[in-house]
């Protein structure tokens, strides 16, 4: 396009649309979804070469938090993943690669357009409060996109802190984060043979959820490599593939890319480490093999941004009820360890949740007009944020976004002047 963005320095437009969706994880697919089916022409820009962000690029394929009240998108690519027998025994584990074709597939068919491999270096406002633009880089050089709304489901508020908002880091008093995981996907093993250190093994002998971590955390301190994270998991996808979550990278900034470097080389080192010690053990683990790592290490804790309403610690404790519900959250606190000299676990922080709601509130940043976030970056407290992070509130909290995004720009509103009954979907509530 010839048409210049006038308060970007010249940086020619590449596109504009009604609803502008940064960010391509679950959040962030729900979030374009919806709004292209809504009637907005929706871009989503995404850094890196493939839908999925946590679920594929992080390679922990995992609803965590998932309920069967909950519908909507994520109930859709759930049944498509089935249909394809992309799932795996648990329900909640899905084939990666399986993972990227259907997020892409659904985004496609809906109408979204969307550009991969390009990264978001900074915004531009119309004026002391509009949001109006993102500024790109990419192999076709750098770029702005136009939007009427603009959703944040960069997971650590990338766009938001560029365009000047508040936000919150870690907990209040330290600023301590609780840890990143690199993530493996292992083969070389059959469910037969390794089922007591498996995910399964809770589901089908009614064990307590910790047993087979421990289990399998004892075998690698047998193997000699007692892993960063004192609760691994192996997930299983398929009889002879599965998940590993067994590292934690400690005192690591997401805000940082010496952080993350160190987080990530660190990270991988390990879980090759481990690979070949189990290997060393013979029996049952003598073909075991590191099919993939991830290829961006797992991150928890990013910026909270400030939004219109915030999700606290005593709406998880109260079981708080919203109007402007948009999600409805099970999952309890569930803080990893942000000091590894104390334990290298998991905990709730004094924390006894019962079921509550995300207001479309905390989707609206307070500082600037034209827009929302959606997934772990929304406005939210240090133990809140440690229950709704998980991809299972991400997804509703994205088709919520789509929705009033949608809304909003085509009748020339902002996010936080469109009323929640217009749009309201009760797939994303049970009932009270």
């Amino acid at each position: 396009m010839n048409k210049k963005c006038k308060n970007a320095q010249k940086v020619p437009v590449a596109g504009h649309s009604d609803v502008l969706v940064c960010g391509g994880g679950p959040a962030g697919v729900a979030a374009a979804v919806a709004a292209a089916r809504a009637g907005a022409s929706t871009q989503l820009i995404e850094m890196h070469g493939a839908l999925g962000g946590v679920w594929t690029i992080g390679a922990m394929a995992n609803v965590c938090g998932m309920r069967e009240s909950k519908g909507g998108i994520l109930r859709e690519i759930q049944d498509t993943l089935r249909a394809r027998d992309a799932v795996g025994l648990s329900e909640r584990i899905f084939d990666i690669e399986t993972t990227k074709l259907v997020l892409e597939e659904i985004c496609l068919q809906s109408g979204v357009k969307v550009r991969l491999h390009t990264r978001i270096v900074d915004v531009t406002r119309e004026d002391s409060r509009r949001l109006d633009a993102v500024i790109t880089e990419s192999k076709s050089g750098r770029e702005a996109w136009e939007a009427g709304v603009i959703i944040d489901c960069t997971g650590d508020g990338d766009v938001a802190a560029f365009a000047g908002c508040r936000f919150e880091v870690g907990r209040p008093e330290t600023g301590e984060t609780q840890p990143m995981s690199l993530i493996a996907v292992i083969g070389g093993v059959h469910l037969d043979q390794i089922r007591p250190y498996t995910n399964l093994r809770k589901l089908e002998s009614g064990e307590s959820a910790a047993i087979h971590k421990h289990r399998l955390r004892k075998l690698l301190e047998k193997a000699g490599t007692p892993p960063s994270y004192s609760l691994p998991t192996l997930f299983h996808v398929r009889d002879d593939l599965f998940i590993l979550m067994s590292n934690h990278e400690y005192a690591r900034s997401a805000m940082n890319a010496d952080d993350l470097t160190e987080a990530t080389l660190h990270g991988r080192s390990e879980m090759h480490a481990q690979i070949r010690a189990l290997r060393s053990l013979g029996g049952a683990w003598k073909n075991i093999c590191i099919v993939a790592t991830s290829a961006q290490i797992g991150v928890r804790e990013g910026r909270r941004i400030h939004g219109r309403s915030t999700v606290t610690a005593r709406d998880i404790a109260s079981g708080a009820r919203h109007p402007d519900a948009v999600s409805r959250c099970y999952f309890g606190a569930d803080i990893h360890s942000t000091n590894p000299k104390e334990n290298k676990g998991v905990g709730n922080g004094g924390l006894l949740s019962k079921p509550y709601d995300i207001p479309l509130r905390a989707l609206i940043a307070a500082d600037v007009d034209g827009l929302m976030m959606a997934g772990r970056c929304i406005s939210g407290d240090f133990l809140a944020h440690s229950s709704y992070r998980v991809t299972a509130d991400a997804v509703p909290m994205g088709e919520s976004a789509g929705r009033v995004a949608a809304l909003a720009a085509r009748t020339n509103r902002f996010p936080h002047e469109v009323d929640w009954p217009e749009i309201k979907c009760d797939l994303f509530l049970s009932p009270p």
